[in-house]
């Protein structure tokens, strides 16, 4: 199963590919951000985030996707943005025919981490391990959104063994 993960942002949108091995183990395919300039209005940021992320389920054909949800913090103004933003994301995701699952940040780091409180850092270097990668991805986003697909995978594996008990 190839799975595209995504860590929305308006200014910064994280993207990771992996993929289940045939030995159930996990490999990155690709990572990477798509960039929107602060100096473009929030209509053409979002509609870049929509093509380019469009762009990246036509390249790749991912089997499904995850996405992190949207936890509002103190400042209101970033988090309407941000949730701007992973609209798009959804919409292009559902328009390019992927199944879209959605998880919590506590939920990620548990399953990457083994600890729902776990640091940034601590996510991080448990995808570069998880992954064999040799460095963590960057940008962070990236290395995040790489975390949601690899919560993703481990979801898929537990729901298939399980049947979703």
């Amino acid at each position: 199963m190839l799975v595209l993960g995504i860590d929305p942002g308006i200014a910064i949108t994280g993207y990771g590919m992996v993929q289940e091995t045939p030995s159930g183990d996990a490999s990155m395919v690709a990572y990477g951000a798509i960039t929107t300039p602060a100096r473009l209005d929030v209509p053409a940021r979002l509609q870049q985030i929509y093509r380019e992320m469009r762009q990246l389920t036509e390249k790749y054909r991912p089997d499904s996707a995850a996405i992190e949800k949207l936890l509002f913090g103190r400042n209101v103004t970033t988090a309407m943005a941000v949730g701007q933003a992973r609209g798009v994301t959804i919409l292009a995701l559902a328009d390019s025919g992927l199944a879209i699952a959605e998880y919590t940040p506590a939920s990620i780091k548990q399953a990457v981490a083994g600890y729902g409180n776990a640091s940034k850092g601590q996510v991080q270097d448990m995808v570069k391990l998880l992954l064999g990668l040799d460095e963590i991805p960057r940008p962070d986003d990236a290395a995040d959104a790489l975390a949601v697909a690899l919560t993703h995978l481990h979801t898929a594996r537990y729901e298939q063994m399980y049947g979703g008990e």
